[in-house]
């Protein structure tokens, strides 16, 4: 049975969210406060992290970064902020997804739902024959989901492995923001284009020699991005 954290202050909202999620066969657990919900997080195994952003203490944005330094399990960031920067904020920190209050709990649950599918099948295939990837310096190990630029291991997120695998194992077709985000996460794109885009700016910072001046992802201005070989 898969643990999710929930990190929320607001306990009615966390007890809802945990009512749906247990409904569903999760076991769950929640944390009002943003200290204790990130040394539980830290010091115990999850398999999902469900932030909210404003929390006492220690916010979700710092929980979201400290979890990513040593996990890389989902996480799904929920907010009250409808603005752009704290979507791109939070997903540039590692979050895996972001949606904002009022929300759908069955929307929620679809959300956990998918992510954790994704990462298991991941996860799952990676036991198979080795994968190696090599396209101009850039190693790309699918079974040990690691990553190397001349020789220099550089680590990537699990969405971020994700994507570039994906590109990289595409060259030279080009692929719109939205069937790029259907691919990698599952779902429907609307309203998360931010979603690629950060993604694709935090793996050009890991992997580009200068992220301005890009080798391996390359935008196609009004449709999308390309793997150049």
């Amino acid at each position: 049975m898969n643990r999710i954290l929930i990190i929320e202050d607001e306990l009615s909202i966390a007890e809802l969210e945990k009512d749906y999620l247990e409904l569903s066969g999760f076991e769950v657990e929640i944390e009002t406060s943003g200290a204790n919900g990130l040394e539980k997080a830290l010091n115990e195994e999850f398999d999902f992290y469900i932030l909210d952003l404003m929390l006492p203490e220690v916010d979700g944005f710092e929980i979201c970064r400290k979890i990513r330094e040593v996990k890389d399990v989902p996480i799904l960031m929920i907010s009250a902020k409808k603005e752009d920067i704290d979507k791109i904020h939070g997903l540039g920190l590692g979050a895996d997804d972001y949606i904002t209050k009022p929300f759908s709990p069955g929307e929620m649950v679809a959300r956990v739902k998918a992510h954790l599918a994704r990462y298991e099948r991941l996860i799952g295939s990676s036991i198979n024959t080795n994968n190696i990837v090599e396209i101009r310096g850039l190693k790309i190990d699918k079974t040990a989901r690691r990553v190397e630029v001349n020789g220099e291991e550089k680590f990537l997120t699990a969405k971020e492995f994700d994507l570039l695998t994906f590109l990289a194992e595409n060259p030279n077709k080009v692929f719109s923001k939205e069937e790029l985000f259907r691919r990698i996460w599952d779902m429907d794109s609307i309203g998360d284009i931010a979603t690629v885009t950060v993604h694709i700016k935090k793996i050009r910072e890991k992997i580009e020699y200068s992220s301005s001046k890009p080798q391996y992802i390359e935008t196609i201005w009004g449709m999308g991005y390309r793997f150049k070989v």
